[in-house]
């Protein structure tokens, strides 16, 4: 049985991680569970789940809900209290659905801890892969993707030299704006935004997904998962969201993952590998499907795509730059302080800013954040 700690465990990831894990109670065990600040979701899963340890980040909901808890479980408050837990011999796998870059820090000590890791968050290693990357070769750990598109790469890419990739392609549903006119894109509100057509998600993924930003970030990760160039990554519209990503080989032959689109599948298969588990998800009807549809990502209506790929080819500190400042603009955008058109402007305005480090260490990348989120600040400031 894996012994599983789910990072987020409030969160949609979080939520669908513990219905697979309730539905496999024979081969899972959710033993810790972390949340922000939604206490009330987290004592449900405490009485449900029964897991040995609860980290909660927010010190004034941890204060509330301690009385409740502290007789059934070892209990942990803030960031460090987390790495702490993190710690614990009793756990193996590390599932991360925290959300940005707050999961760059536990990433970096579920590594150091020689944890399992499934990774379903894509923000850590857009703002220091290589660094992941590296350490996670030296402690011998696995990062398993949980993301849909990075799943399928990662699925088609088993039993296959990866020296033989002539192209990964990166499969976007479009978002909700793919069909509207880009001069409407000045008035849509959070809520238009918050209508993905295809997935259910959190807020910050979800406006990054109309904006496209969320490709970006993918490709820069997969990037690193992958050990590829940005040249040799394409990303395509797929609107049905039925491919969920593709490899193409050398030879010209093109290998997809094919599923319906429900986060349980990708999750499963993390949890689960190298097996292979029953989902009781229904397949795919190709038959009502009837057809596939593909086109090319309109960067002029979409430029965050377009920017990301300029971050991901010069490297360095810009791919934690272009993070940053989305982070912080995708924050305004919800909290009605800049227009939806405003976040691709305010990237690139710091972005042009930026003087960047070629191999930065650690401490470059927590610089480049910090400097990053200040000019996103005073950017948005200028705005208004």
């Amino acid at each position: 049985m894996k012994r599983i700690a789910i990072l987020g465990s409030t969160g949609s990831i979080g939520i669908s991680a513990l219905e697979v894990i309730k539905k496999a109670k024979n081969d899972f065990k959710a033993v810790a569970l972390s949340a922000n600040s939604n206490i009330a979701l987290l004592k449900t899963q405490i009485n449900r789940f029964n897991p040995k340890f609860v980290c909660i980040n927010d010190g004034l909901f941890f204060r509330r809900l301690l009385p409740e808890i502290k007789n059934r479980v070892r209990a942990f408050s803030g960031s460090q209290g987390l790495l702490s837990m993190l710690r614990h011999k009793d756990i193996d796998t590390v599932l991360l659905a925290i959300s940005g870059s707050a999961a760059l820090e536990p990433l970096l000590e579920a590594i150091s801890c020689k944890k399992t890791i499934c990774l379903a968050n894509k923000e850590a290693l857009v703002m220091a892969g290589a660094i992941i990357m590296k350490r996670a070769a030296l402690n011998k750990v696995k990062i398993i993707p949980i993301d849909s598109e990075q799943s399928a790469i990662w699925q088609c890419l088993q039993g296959e030299d990866r020296n033989k990739i002539k192209r990964i392609y990166l499969t976007a549903s479009g978002g909700p704006f793919r069909k509207i006119n880009g001069s409407r894109l000045k008035k849509v509100s959070v809520r238009d935004c918050l209508a993905h057509p295809r997935w259910k998600m959190g807020r910050k993924i979800t406006i990054d997904s109309a904006s496209l930003m969320n490709k970006g970030l993918e490709l820069i990760e997969a990037m690193h998962l992958f050990g590829v160039g940005p040249d040799k990554i394409k990303v395509i519209v797929h609107p049905e969201a039925v491919i969920h990503s593709m490899v193409e080989f050398v030879d010209g032959v093109i290998l997809a993952q094919l599923s319906v689109t429900d986060m349980r599948i990708p999750i499963k298969y993390a949890l689960s590998y190298p097996e292979r588990i029953d989902s009781g998800i229904k397949p795919v009807d190709f038959v009502k499907l009837k057809k596939l549809n593909f086109e090319a990502p309109d960067l002029k209506k979409f430029p965050c795509l377009g920017l990301a790929y300029q971050a991901a080819e010069k490297g360095g500190t810009f791919p934690c730059v272009i993070n940053a400042a989305n982070e912080v603009s995708v924050q305004s955008f919800l909290r009605g302080k800049i227009r939806f058109i405003d976040i691709p402007a305010v990237i690139e305005k710091v972005m042009s800013k930026h003087k960047f480090t070629i191999s930065p260490s650690l401490g470059d990348i927590q610089n480049a954040d910090n400097w990053a989120r200040n000019e996103s600040y005073a950017a948005i400031e200028r705005l208004n």
